[in-house]
């Protein structure tokens, strides 16, 4: 919203209602929504009782934007549309541009929350416009920063930075504690880049930002943007504290889409936590709230709105033409009687000429009636396709939900980064799936080699596995309260047939049969693993009444210790040791049925300290990009291995997938991407 000037030049029996509504725009930075209503209701009964001077219009508009402003943020759409389009036709019939644009703001923003994005983006230009014509540097700075957030909605990142940066340089010119919004948009476009460390810098520049000047409604965005920030980056506990913060503050102010968001984060993290009735209990806020801020009603209110406004708008033109013809009949009408009293020849040519007129207005009142009928087709048809496109939607969404939660089951199979550092403390994982869900996954399991144990028949392991004397060397082969010797960890980057939905269907299966190869065949061997589970994959293929012949390409380790054992379907294993790569190339059949199968080789090696090796899918070493849009090959990927050597995991992760991007560039992802590199 806009500062508001002092009034000059009002009637005095509005100064104290002024007071009170320029009172109440600075309380909206605070949060105060009952006394903000209070305050600018009882400025618009004196106001509407007063003389309607300009200076007192422009008053007025500005009190019901803020009314529109207060009214969206309090969930209700249709009573924050009503005043709004009030607000832009005072603002507009006295040409008060400083009350425009930011109405027009406003605006835009309850349209991209209701996702037409299109509709918003045209209407921000129109507020930048106008903004650069009255050289409101604060105006112009935030119709670049709205402009920048729908590109990112758009998924136009590069477009979003340039955007939100101007917008901020804009703002850091007028004054740094203005500049709370732009830094927390740009970090939000760095967390969808996945650049975590660069998005809670510039959250916390926000926030600090919304302290200091106690911005309410901006701290409580901010607080749960970084909540976002840190779900992804698996700090859980961080992610709870700040969800928790943002939604007492939203419940305190009641902000409905602030509570939905927070909910939202909150259901996920107590998820992955295994909190499943605390993240039922957030899941229903999540959805009470959104169906409260984005429902039908209020999408079709918007467009009402906007419909009313567009027609009284033509009507008020409508009207002064109609005004205009009536003028000039009225003349005609004078000239034809003195025409008439002059002579009876004028009398009788003004009777043929009425008779004419009648003919005339009864053929148009005839060609009205169709034009009308035609209308209405045509409306009732306009209805029909609205109604099928919001059906079309409604549908679409339905599917983007389900396989966004698919990818939160298929993310439950994968082992959490804990895990991996907890068994591979010098390594890292660079997964980057091609669509939502995905066909490659990685996979790890933990032996422990123990002494010999006496269980009786009766005694279940950790695992909840009878002991039988059968099954005594299964239990021994994983964890226990007795385990005493070496640990033994096994572990995959897995490429399964396609990707997306088909490819996670698919990962599902490949990752179920390296579990029952491992936990009920009891093997170790890593070249005996991919051959059982080969088998396993096959059998369950097989139950299908048509022939599959889906599977997967695979490099699977065993490291005990400095000995290294590597089976693979495809996927080889590379071995960097004394600025060499020592490849080792895997069994040229996958996993599923093929021609003359044989049993996957086991290769077994001695590492030397500082030596480092690694496994992958072909989905990095295939990707099309560079200068010339060709694939970046395995080479290549040798040249990088090697020249990154000195660096630690983590950097060596940066670096590749930073290469991996730079390389790709404005191309599509084209297959899944999946990493494992570990350090001795």
């Amino acid at each position: 919203m806009e500062e508001i000037n002092n009034p000059k030049n009002h009637d005095t029996t509005l100064l104290d209602a002024r007071s009170k509504y320029a009172e109440a725009f600075w309380n909206t930075r605070a949060g105060f929504w009952d006394t903000i209503v209070t305050d600018c209701n009882s400025y618009l009964e004196k106001e509407t009782n007063a003389s309607f001077q300009i200076p007192a219009k422009r008053t007025l508009s500005d009190a019901l934007n803020n009314l529109g402003f207060i009214y969206k943020y309090k969930g209700n759409i249709v009573l924050a549309l009503e005043y709004l389009h009030e607000s832009l036709r005072i603002s507009e019939s006295i040409d008060h541009k400083a009350g425009i644009a930011p109405t027009l703001n406003t605006i835009g923003q309850i349209y991209r929350h209701q996702g037409d994005l299109e509709k918003a983006f045209s209407i921000y230009k129109r507020g930048l416009k106008i903004e650069r014509e009255i050289d409101d540097k604060v105006g112009v700075a935030r119709s670049l920063n709205n402009i920048g957030v729908v590109y990112k909605y758009k998924g136009d990142l590069d477009s979003a930075l340039h955007y939100l940066h101007l917008g901020l340089e804009g703002r850091l010119t007028i004054g740094a504690n203005t500049a709370a919004d732009s830094y927390d948009n740009i970090a939000m476009v760095y967390k969808q880049q996945k650049l975590y460390d660069k998005s809670l810098e510039y959250l916390f520049k926000a926030l600090k930002i919304e302290q200091d000047t106690k911005y309410k409604l901006g701290e409580i965005q901010t607080t749960n943007n970084i909540a976002w920030v840190y779900l992804e980056t698996n700090k859980n506990s961080s992610a709870i504290k700040y969800a928790n913060k943002s939604l007492e503050m939203a419940q305190k102010s009641n902000l409905p889409e602030y509570i939905r968001d927070a909910a939202e984060v909150l259901s996920i993290v107590h998820e992955k936590q295994g909190a499943s009735k605390k993240s039922l209990e957030m899941y229903k806020l999540y959805i009470s709230m959104k169906d409260s801020t984005h429902n039908k009603a209020t999408q079709k209110a918007s467009a009402q709105q906007q419909a009313r406004y567009e027609y009284e708008k033509q009507k008020a033109i409508d009207d002064a033409e109609h005004d205009k013809v009536l003028a000039i009949e009225f003349e005609e009408k004078e000239k034809q009687k003195i025409l008439t009293g002059a002579t009876a020849t004028g009398l009788g040519l003004v009777i043929i000429f009425l008779i004419f007129v009648f003919n005339r207005l009864r053929a148009t009142r005839k060609q009205k009636k169709i034009i009308e009928e035609q209308k209405l087709a045509v409306e009732k048809q306009k209805t029909i396709v609205e109604e099928a496109h919001s059906e079309l939607e409604e549908k679409n969404k339905e599917i983007m939900d389900s396989i966004t939660y698919a990818k939160r089951i298929q993310s439950a199979i994968l082992p959490p980064n804990k895990v991996v550092k907890e068994y591979l403390q010098e390594s890292f994982i660079l997964y980057k799936p091609k669509d939502i869900v995905a066909g490659d996954f990685y996979w790890m399991e933990s032996i422990y080699h123990n002494e010999p144990v006496e269980l009786s028949t009766n005694e279940t392991s950790l695992r909840g596995i009878k002991q039988s004397p059968e099954n005594k060397q299964i239990a021994s082969l994983h964890k226990s309260s007795v385990r005493n010797d070496e640990t033994t960890v096994l572990f995959a980057a897995a490429d399964c047939t396609g990707h997306g939905v088909p490819g996670a269907m698919v990962s599902v299966i490949c990752n179920n049969a390296l579990n029952r190869s491992v936990r009920e065949h009891g093997l170790t061997d890593s070249g005996e693993i991919l051959t059982k589970t080969r088998k396993i994959v096959i059998q369950e293929f097989e139950k299908s009444d048509e022939e599959v012949k889906d599977g997967m390409d695979i490099a699977l380790c065993s490291l005990t210790g400095n000995k290294l054992e590597y089976a693979g379907a495809n996927n080889p294993l590379w071995i960097v040791r004394n600025g060499e790569i020592i490849e080792t190339k895997a069994n040229k059949q996958p996993i599923g049925k093929c021609d003359n199968p044989v049993p996957y080789t086991t290769h077994t090696f001695e590492l030397q300290k500082n030596d480092a090796f690694y496994i992958f899918s072909d989905g990095y070493v295939d990707q099309f990009g560079g200068e010339k849009g060709k694939k970046f090959k395995a080479k290549a990927f040798r040249s990088l291995l090697l020249s990154i050597q000195n660096k630690t995991m983590e950097e060596q992760k940066q670096i590749i997938n930073s290469n991996f991007e730079n390389w790709k560039g404005n191309l599509e992802q084209i297959d899944d991407v999946c990493v494992i590199g570990v350090s001795i």
